[in-house]
């Protein structure tokens, strides 16, 4: 699924337009990024929650020429499924 087809899906979910639920959709996308860069963590009971991890410098191998490289540290987004979302799936 891809973002149109979600926001067909939210638009006859909630029975509004798709040009509504494209604006909720692109608000909502927003709030997470705007909460995820103060490090904050985004919490949605039932589906799951966002967070920020920080990934230590370590060293690497290019694997094309075999050499040794520095991998800088860097802060990746993170999800954890809830356990209705984790239900769901089985």
């Amino acid at each position: 699924m891809n973002k149109t087809d979600l926001v067909k899906k939210i638009a006859e979910g909630a029975g509004i337009s798709q040009a509504d639920a494209k604006k909720a959709l692109d608000a909502t996308i927003a709030a997470v990024k705007d909460a995820l860069a103060k490090d904050d963590k985004v919490a949605l009971v039932g589906f799951g929650t966002f967070s920020v991890a920080e990934r230590p410098a370590h060293e690497g191998i290019n694997p094309a020429t075999k050499q040794k490289i520095q991998i800088p540290a860097k802060k990746v987004a993170k999800f954890k499924a809830g356990a209705e979302l984790a239900d769901a799936l089985k």
